[in-house]
């Protein structure tokens, strides 16, 4: 009886500090606040020239040679492939807490399609359009509300990118190299992510600052509980 009521409180234990887990909180409260204050600017449109400029920007400057990587990346970053890394880095966390982060995971996405439906911005014009045809040959869970803001593939970019760089972070097992080389791993991947997005011209740049701030935001909130 004494071991498993040692077990369930390790399990019910979060792995980070008091200390740590405020800084969490504020973290996390602190992006969803600047989502919501970009979302009211976008609201304004006022913001409507600058993602002009920078789509045309960056078009221009990366080569469409990385076209095809860069559509390969979009089929990574689905909703279905990105639900199932977070249960594989659940339940290899084997925390009872793990449950809420899958459901925060699952309510930032309410709140990513709320979002499209309340702003209804609509992505850039088709002459943008730089998706190869590998993205449209894997079908995936996407529900297609022709309105772009947020965007939920740096919205889950973020989110796993974050909680799986602080695991890899509090892991005492892993070399220094090593931790610090899946950190910078990951950390690219979360930039290419969010780069490709406009590159292939999917998404404005404020759609994909507001998808960062709400994974960025939900992840934090969700590494209190874990």
């Amino acid at each position: 009886m004494r071991n498993a009521v040692q077990i369930l409180k390790k399990n019910l234990t979060p792995s980070f500090t008091p200390k740590q887990r405020t800084i969490f909180l504020i973290t996390g409260i602190g992006a969803f606040f600047l989502f919501m204050l970009l979302t009211f600017l976008v609201r304004s449109d006022i913001l409507r020239s600058f993602d002009f400029n920078t789509t045309v920007r960056l078009q221009d400057d990366i080569p469409i040679r990385f076209d095809d990587f860069f559509s390969f990346l979009s089929v990574v970053g689905r909703f279905e492939f990105c639900l199932s890394l977070l249960l594989i880095i659940l339940f290899i966390k084997r925390k009872l807490l793990g449950v809420i982060p899958f459901a925060l995971f699952g309510f930032a996405h309410i709140i990513e399609l709320v979002g499209k439906s309340i702003l209804s911005q609509p992505g850039p014009p088709h002459m943008f359009l730089r998706t190869k045809e590998l993205a449209s040959n894997f079908p995936g869970l996407y529900i297609h509300t022709g309105a772009s803001y947020p965007s939920g593939h740096s919205l889950r970019a973020i989110f796993l990118s974050t909680i799986v760089i602080f695991i890899i972070w509090k892991t005492k097992k892993l070399p220094a190299f090593l931790k610090y080389s899946l950190i910078s791993l990951m950390g690219i991947y979360a930039f290419l992510m969010l780069l490709s997005r406009v590159s292939l011209g999917e998404h404005w740049t404020t759609d994909v600052v507001a998808g960062a701030l709400l994974g960025l935001s939900f992840a934090f909130l969700s590494l209190l509980f874990l």
